[in-house]
């Protein structure tokens, strides 16, 4: 009898425990905006998680009774967060509405070990959505995250060239990444834009700010980082969407398609896109000459994802065919004109006028750049304990030619091979306390070859480049505070290089052995830079609403291989470069300054930063004896490289207006200043001569109104106007020193659009955006365009635009 009461007793105890382990939680998550997409529903500190599906319910199984703290996260939304007690077998949530998120509620992963929300980090981190990416009307990648991060700028060589600038910081102070792998494709030039096509990229975000604790030389002034299309939906059923475009400007046609599959732990995506472009237009240049361009993108990514890991694998390929313009204009008509003669035998006042039928084509000039650029890596996360581990491999090799010899279409004048090997592994230590610390070393290796060229800018050489460092963030209560420090060490050298001319062609040539009728073009180097880098900083919780950020960071540069090594012309900047081979590492210190505040009918932030640079390397140009640019026979003229200490300083702010009783309503306007100084003393009160940085953008004001207007039919679910405005002040801080640059007047721009979400299916909306920038085809120069420099070429003007997007 007693061991039937025993075994009864056990028997229902087992029991229980088993019902206790079957409990589940139950819900449907909504979006504010309506929204259809991925969301995740995880149970904090444990491992139930799970994707909602295409009607947002969600489940998660198999969960002992208890108290737990859920979460839900989804791109471009607040974090939700809430307790909830699990008493019985099915426990019921009610639905879940997400809110928009602003970008202090958003959570970042660059340049912090782990998921981090923005306003718990010291440093200045802008996130950018989808759907800003998608909103913004421009023809590259980098202008389109303008439109949304206040302090980052473009240096632009035509409609697809731009070069992301922070702060007034660029070139090789900003790195870029795409998918957390630094971008190496011979970025020191200035014509020389990001490899990467606009619709295979998700979302963004940007440091403003030293980023050189976590990934070295190159972010000195800040980072920006793409993410491609990732699947999320857990169903076995292939989703993606499709991009259509048309700009009517330039004539751009663009198409792009993302697939994913997710099942269980098997995740797949493929992604392509191809656009083509005419010249573009303004009201004073009419078309203008060798901007078009023909651009080709393919990746394909392969994964697998389980509870304590996630492993994939990437190939991406970027092909572009890219005009060149120079800028050659008739003395007597101004029109553009092209290039059919070599060297002494080209008379610049008599070229002849390009036709109407050639400025109004897709087809490319003879004279051209083709850049490819291929991916390889592969990356890996392992949960080992409650530590984490990170490891990633990447292989990039990026090819570049540029075409000008009209005598011989066919013969590149620059070419040049560069092979990349990035590094990287990071261990996240067990979380102990409140504290959360880090230890991690990445790096790179190149190898850069002039192939068949005529022109050598740069020399043949080789990098080593590799970095270790420590990052610990403390939380208690409200505070955060984090920091780190970190050592590089950067190899770089070459042998002698030595150039020829070819007997049959007369072209120059590189020369395997030295003899009498050859040059040395480069003689030998070899060098060692090494620098610290450290950051500490602090983020306070001051109230539900408001949060304060401090931060100070010291960063270190590298010269780059053009500071250091170039003696000769880039074809496609139009520009012959001097180096400096006694150049020093730049060192920054920067101090930043932030406040953001959330509140149901409004948000803003406002950053302040103070930067001073050690060695700071700026381009001058290069006069001779009598004040006149150093020009060859092309009128390309010269820049030699200079080093200084340098300040800049300034300021960033941002309003949102979104008032909960006026629904759909949204308003956003941002402002940004610039300051840079060169402290040279011999520079001193000489303003214009000497004492103002080049490149720095003018004070810049934007603002955009839409509201969201629900419509009762079966195909439309709303239509939401929009209009913006961007304001450019003028710029009379400028290094007018030789000519190097000049002034520029300001100029506002006005904007008006529409989208339209079309109910196609019943999970599904299509996007139906009309768009016209510069609507009243306003004439202007932006003082960071090089076209101002070459035949004093205007922006673009007037451009209606059309854009579908079908996702499925």
């Amino acid at each position: 009898m007693k061991f039937r009461l025993m075994w009864s007793a056990f028997a229902i105890s087992i029991a229980s425990i088993v019902s206790a382990q079957e409990a589940e939680v139950v819900g449907k998550v909504l979006f504010e905006n309506g929204d259809s997409i991925p969301a995740e529903v995880m149970l904090k500190d444990t491992p139930g998680k799970t994707m909602v599906n295409k009607n947002g319910a969600y489940t998660i199984k198999n969960l002992a009774l208890g108290n737990y703290r859920l979460l839900v996260k989804a791109k471009g939304y607040e974090t939700y967060e809430q307790e909830i007690t699990v008493d019985k077998k099915m426990t019921l949530i009610p639905d879940i509405v997400l809110r928009n998120a602003h970008s202090i509620d958003e959570i970042a992963i660059t340049g912090v070990s782990r998921e981090t929300l923005i306003k718990e980090t010291p440093v200045a981190i802008l996130s950018i959505s989808t759907k800003q990416i998608e909103r913004a009307v421009a023809t590259n990648i980098i202008s389109s995250l303008v439109k949304s991060a206040p302090g980052l700028s473009v240096v632009e060589t035509g409609p697809n060239i731009s070069k992301p600038f922070i702060r007034g910081l660029g070139y090789n102070r900003v790195l870029t990444l795409y998918d957390g792998i630094r971008q190496e494709g011979q970025q020191w030039g200035d014509e020389h834009g990001i490899e990467v096509a606009p619709y295979i990229v998700e979302r963004a975000e940007v440091i403003k700010g030293p980023a050189s604790l976590m990934f070295g030389s190159d972010a000195l002034a800040g980072v920006v980082s793409l993410f491609p299309y990732m699947p999320s939906q857990n169903d076995g059923i292939v989703h993606g969407k499709v991009t259509s475009e048309y700009q009517g400007n330039n004539d751009l046609i663009g198409n792009g398609m993302q697939l994913g599959y997710k099942k269980n732990s098997f995740i797949a995506s493929l992604n392509a896109s191809y656009r083509m472009a005419k010249n573009y237009r303004n009201a004073i240049d009419g078309r203008v000459y060798n901007t078009n361009f023909e651009e080709k993108n393919f990746s394909f990514l392969l994964g697998r994802k389980t509870s304590t890991s996630f492993s994939k694998i990437n190939f991406t390929l970027y092909d572009n065919l890219q005009g060149i313009p120079d800028g050659s204009r008739d003395p007597k008509t101004g029109k553009f004109t092209y290039q059919i003669g070599e060297g002494d035998d080209d008379d610049i006042e008599n070229r002849p006028a390009v036709s109407e039928k050639d400025l109004n084509s897709y087809r490319l000039s003879p004279l051209h750049q083709r850049i490819q650029h291929y991916r390889l890596y592969a990356q890996h996360n392992q949960q080992i304990g409650n530590g984490e581990l990170d490891v990633q491999l990447a292989l990039q090799q990026n090819v570049r030619r540029e075409y000008n010899h009209p005598t011989a279409p066919s013969q590149p004048g620059m070419y040049v091979r560069l092979n990349t090997l990035n590094y990287g592994l990071c261990y996240n230590f067990p979380k102990f306390s409140a504290i959360e610390i880090s230890a991690g070393v990445n790096g790179m290796m190149q190898n850069n070859k002039n192939e068949s060229a005529t022109d050598f800018p740069i020399p043949d050489y080789n990098l080593n480049e590799g970095g270790v460092y420590t990052y610990i963030k403390w939380k208690y209560k409200r505070l955060n505070i984090s920091g780190g420090i970190r050592y590089d060490i950067r190899k770089i050298g070459w042998n002698d290089f030595y150039i020829q001319t070819n007997p049959v062609t007369q072209f120059e040539e590189q020369a395997a052995q030295p003899s009498p009728d050859n040059r040395l073009g480069f003689a030998a180097y070899h060098k060692t830079f090494g620098g610290l880098s450290a950051s500490i900083g602090s983020a306070f919780q001051l109230t539900k609403h408001i949060s304060l950020k401090a931060n100070v960071g010291r960063s270190y540069r590298a010269p780059n291989i053009t500071e250091i090594g170039s003696n000769g012309l880039d074809p496609g900047a139009h520009i012959i470069y001097k180096g400096n081979r006694d150049f020093d590492p730049e060192f920054s210190l920067q101090e930043d300054l932030g406040i953001s505040t959330r509140f149901k009918d409004f948000s803003a932030e406002v950053s302040w930063f103070n930067n001073n640079i050690q060695n700071y390397i700026y381009l001058s140009l290069l006069v001779d004896s009598h004040g006149s640019p150093v020009v060859d026979a092309q009128g390309n003229k010269t820049y030699q490289y200079q080093q200084a200490s340098a300040q800049l300083y300034g300021m960033e702010a941002r309003l949102s207006l979104h008032p909960e009783k006026w629904k759909g309503c949204n308003f956003e306007t941002s402002l940004s200043v610039i300051y840079g100084f060169n402290r040279d003393q011999r520079f001193k009160n000489k303003e214009t001569q000497g004492e103002y940085l080049p490149l720095i953008s003018p004070l810049k004001l934007s603002g955009n109104l839409s509201q969201k207007i629900d419509v009762s039919s079966k195909l439309i679910s709303s239509v939401t106007p929009i209009a913006e405005m961007e304001f450019s002040a003028a710029q009379n801080r400028y290094l007018g020193l030789d000519n190097t640059e000049t002034a520029t007047r300001d100029y506002t721009l006005f904007n008006i659009g529409t989208s339209v979400e079309l109910h196609y299916s019943e999970s599904h909306s299509a996007v139906l955006q009309f768009q016209v920038n510069n609507v009243f085809d306003r004439a202007y120069q932006s003082h960071l365009g090089r076209l101002k420099y070459l035949g004093s070429i205007y922006n673009m003007g007037r451009n209606v635009s059309l854009k579908l997007i079908i996702p499925f």
